[in-house]
Order: C-alpha cells, then sequence, then structure tokens
C-alpha cells in the first residue's frame, strides 16, 4: 500500500501533530483506540483538562450577577472569554457581540424565537442542514412567513449557486430598496445555511453570505462543522448570525455554545419572553420589563460561569498548535482515506464502498459519509458496522446525523415517497425504511480532527478487509433503530 506522503506530501508539515499525538492525546494508543468521530465531538487534550482544574481548585468564582469579589472574578474570565472569540474570528466588537447558549441549537432558536417573520417574507435555507436549522421553519410557519428549500443534488450532494440566487429572488416592491449599501438588510426575510455540511463534509460557498444581504436578506451562518477545521474571518464575510459549538472544536467544555451576531440585527430580533440576567427593569404590578441591551438580553438566566473560561482555553490551544496545520493534516488524510476507500474491491472487482458526497478534495472538510456494499452489491446495514466497529474499538459514527435533506437526496428520495410516510403515525425507524424502500436507514460517517494519524486510517482499512470483503452480511439480532 502506497505511503500517505506519495499522494499527500505536504502531510510531512504536520509531523508536529504526532509529537502532540503521543503526549496531549496519549490515552487514545494505550486503550488502542481509533478515534474517528471529530463531527460529532473534538478531542480534547491533558492540558485543557488540567489548566481547569488548576483554576477551579486555585480560585473561588461565584454567580456574574453581583459585583463581590468571586462573581467579579467570574465576570472577568468571561470577558476574557469573549473578547478571545472575537480575536479567533477576526471580528470587530464594535460590530459583533457574542452571546453565551448551550451549543449550537440552543443559539439557532434564541434567532429563530425572535426573529421578525411576517406574512410576505420568506426563510430560505439549503435542503443541506442540521435539524437544528430545519426546526427554525416552525417559527416562519407561526408567524405566517414562506418557508423555501433550496435542493442538494446527488451524488456529490452540493448546491447549485443559481438555485440559490433563484430562491433568494427579492420581491417586486423591496427591489429597490435592497439594491446597493444593505439598506434593505431583513427586508426580504432570513437564509441560512451550514458552512461545512455535516453529512457530507461539503463546503458551501461563502460568497453566498453578500449575494443574500444584497437581495435582502439576513443570512445566519451554521459554523459548527465548519470551525474545527476551518478558519472564519468577520471582517471578510459578514453574515448577522453565526451559530458555534464549541465542543466541536477543541472537545471540552461541553455546554457551551455561543451566538455570534451583529449588533444591529440584534436590535431587530424581538424576543417573544424575558428571564433572569436578561433585563434592566421588571414589575409585577403592571405588565413591565425592558429587555437589557446588546447581547446581554439574549443570555437567559445564569451563564455557565465554571465552564465559560474553558472556552478561552480551548480557543489558544487550537490557535498555539496551528489551525493551519490541523488544516493541512485532516484535508491530507481525508484525501487518503477517500483514495483508499474507492478502491476497496471485493475479489470479483466489485466496488465494497459507496460515498455520498465529494470523492475529492474540491470545496470539502474532513468529513466523509458512505456505505459498505456486500459481495451482491446490497447495503451493508450501518448498525452492523457500529456494532462490529465497536468491539474493535473503533469509533465512527452512522445514521442520518440529524441532517433529512441530504439524506434524501444521498438515497434518492422525492417529494411523492416523502408523502407516504407523512401519513403514517407513530412512525419508527425501521417503519421509515421499510416505507420508503430504503436498503439503510442511514450511512456510516468518519471524520479526521487534530489528534487523527495515518495510523488511525490503516488500522480503520485493516478492519475493513479483515471484517467485510466478501462477506455477505446480515441484519439479524441488531438492535432496533434509533430516531434520528
Amino acid at each position: 500500500m502506497p505511503s500517505i506522503l506519495d499522494s499527500y506530501p505536504e502531510y510531512r508539515t504536520t509531523y508536529s501533530l504526532d509529537t502532540l499525538r503521543s503526549t496531549e492525546y496519549s490515552h487514545l494508543d494505550t486503550a488502542d483506540h481509533v478515534y474517528l468521530d471529530y463531527t460529532g465531538s473534538a478531542l480534547a487534550s491533558q492540558s485543557q483538562y488540567l489548566a481547569s482544574a488548576t483554576r477551579l481548585t486555585t480560585t473561588v468564582f461565584g454567580n456574574p450577577h453581583s459585583t463581590n469579589p468571586t462573581s467579579s472574578a467570574a465576570t472577568s474570565l468571561i470577558e476574557d472569554t469573549r473578547a478571545t472569540i472575537l480575536s479567533h474570528l477576526n471580528a470587530d466588537p464594535a460590530e459583533y457581540t457574542v452571546i453565551f447558549t448551550a451549543n449550537a441549537t440552543g443559539a439557532a432558536r434564541l434567532v429563530a424565537e425572535a426573529y421578525p417573520f411576517k406574512r410576505g417574507r420568506k426563510f430560505v435555507l439549503t435542503a443541506d442542514n442540521h435539524n437544528s436549522i430545519n426546526g427554525i421553519r416552525e417559527f416562519a410557519r407561526v408567524k405566517h412567513a414562506r418557508t423555501v428549500y433550496v435542493p442538494t443534488t446527488a451524488p456529490e450532494l452540493r448546491v447549485d449557486g443559481a438555485d440559490v440566487v433563484k430562491a433568494l429572488k427579492p420581491r417586486l416592491r423591496s427591489l429597490f430598496s435592497c439594491r446597493g449599501g444593505g439598506e434593505g438588510k431583513g427586508k426580504n426575510g432570513l437564509f441560512a445555511y451550514p458552512a461545512q455540511s455535516n453529512f457530507s463534509g461539503v463546503r458551501h460557498p461563502l460568497s453566498w453570505i453578500e449575494m443574500a444581504q444584497a437581495r435582502g436578506y439576513d443570512v445566519l451562518l451554521d459554523a459548527a462543522a465548519y470551525l474545527p477545521t476551518g478558519q472564519l474571518d468577520l471582517r471578510v464575510v459578514k453574515p448577522e448570525f453565526v451559530t458555534v459549538s464549541w465542543y466541536k472544536v477543541f472537545g471540552y467544555p461541553t455546554g457551551v455554545g455561543c451566538l455570534i451576531a451583529k449588533r444591529e440585527a440584534l436590535e431587530r430580533l424581538d424576543r417573544p419572553w424575558f428571564s433572569g440576567g436578561t433585563v434592566t427593569a421588571a414589575a409585577v404590578g403592571i405588565p413591565f420589563h425592558r429587555i437589557a441591551p446588546g447581547g446581554e438580553g439574549f443570555e437567559d438566566g445564569t451563564l455557565n460561569f465554571l465552564a465559560i473560561p474553558d472556552v478561552k482555553v480551548g480557543v489558544d490551544w487550537v490557535r498555539g498548535v496551528g489551525m493551519k496545520v490541523i488544516e493541512t493534516r485532516v484535508k491530507c488524510l481525508t484525501g487518503w482515506f477517500l483514495e483508499r476507500l474507492l478502491a476497496l474491491r471485493h475479489s470479483d472487482g466489485f466496488p465494497m464502498a459507496v460515498v455520498y458526497g465529494p470523492t475529492d478534495m474540491k470545496m470539502r472538510g474532513g468529513t466523509v459519509s458512505f456505505n459498505f456494499l456486500d459481495t451482491s452489491g446490497k447495503v451493508v446495514d450501518e448498525r452492523l458496522v457500529a456494532y462490529e466497529s465497536s468491539a474493535a474499538m473503533i469509533s465512527l459514527r452512522t445514521g442520518c446525523f440529524c441532517n433529512p435533506g441530504v439524506g434524501e437526496a444521498a438515497f434518492g428520495l422525492d417529494v411523492r415517497v416523502l408523502k407516504s410516510l407523512h401519513r403514517e403515525d407513530n412512525v419508527s425507524m425501521d417503519r421509515y425504511i421499510n416505507v420508503l424502500g430504503l436498503p439503510s436507514a442511514g450511512a456510516i460517517r468518519v471524520s479526521f480532527g487534530i489528534a487523527s494519524t495515518a495510523r488511525d486510517v490503516d488500522k480503520f482499512f485493516g478492519f475493513v478487509e479483515k471484517t467485510y470483503k466478501d462477506r455477505l452480511t446480515t441484519a439479524i439480532g441488531l438492535p432496533a433503530r434509533e430516531h434520528c
């Protein structure tokens, strides 16, 4: 088998990550564990955990909503973390603010429930979107705004830019007000899409942001799958809203995400409720309250003040390692993985795998979705792969990855077929497969990150050759499918 250096000589420039693997992530090799689920969650370094433990055992912190010493200490670290995030994304603090949430889903909901949808406005989104973005359509529907999906096309599962332009066509009465200078921002509605697909790894053009804004739309960019290996410069591209889950970038802490929002865009949102921490004043005798200005009005209750400082530690960690180094390594490993996956053959020459998405490295990240094929050409049940790879101490992910739009495109499902499912009550995942005539409920997803090595790829393909080559597989005795 050719070396990775034969196809990707630039892999040599990332050898510093092998040292980190043997020190900061040594527990992987101690346990003989192959971790291939970085799109599910990144892995934290030992230094990150140590920094957290040291801070928590040597300093006292309290609820930030006060001026006492412990409160002030927590507030100071939270504000330092906001500044670090804005610096990491090269965002102007006068233009953008950071709102802490539990995850990217919570960030999306903040926008969804407060966005001024109304009759005549549209919610435009790509079919390639996480369900946390798909769910925004329910808020749009209640406010009588129309939802428009931009289709995803197989086999590469990309979105045609011409279809995006068509979906963002301004209403005639606002056409002229939306031209030039962005003076018609938000008049036509909200456009949402992922910078990188969590299903296929496709990277969608960031140029869509300015194009949508010129047509009178606010833009929500889901950066959760992109930021672990990509650099986002908010002085170059300027979406109104960006959603982030930090554990996907550096593994720890979990339970902290954020909405990065333009200050002027926040002023156009209308929160449907208030809570502790979000008001400057509230009364009970009369129905009166005043939402706090800026991001403070969107941070409900007490922030996770013990964990938020670990976000700064994590950002500093990946910046110290070097985002370019991480991106290069992931690119090399992903390309090499694809080459080897597509080269797999049964003894009769029949392919052993089918890939959903791009088969090269053009405009894609470090996520690969695929299924194995048995000797008769049938898709191997992904539950079997999950079971057997787990037994081999390989962590990967199977299913539809909360992205039904790409799954529908990958498996060739059209609206007529989906309507047959809509008529059924209490549909289980097994019933979903039977009704739609699918060979599988989803796909296998492998993804790479900061601690990945060529040896991980070798061990994965060693497992595949041993387990699936020239084998007929069956789903007998496998557990029921989980909900997507």
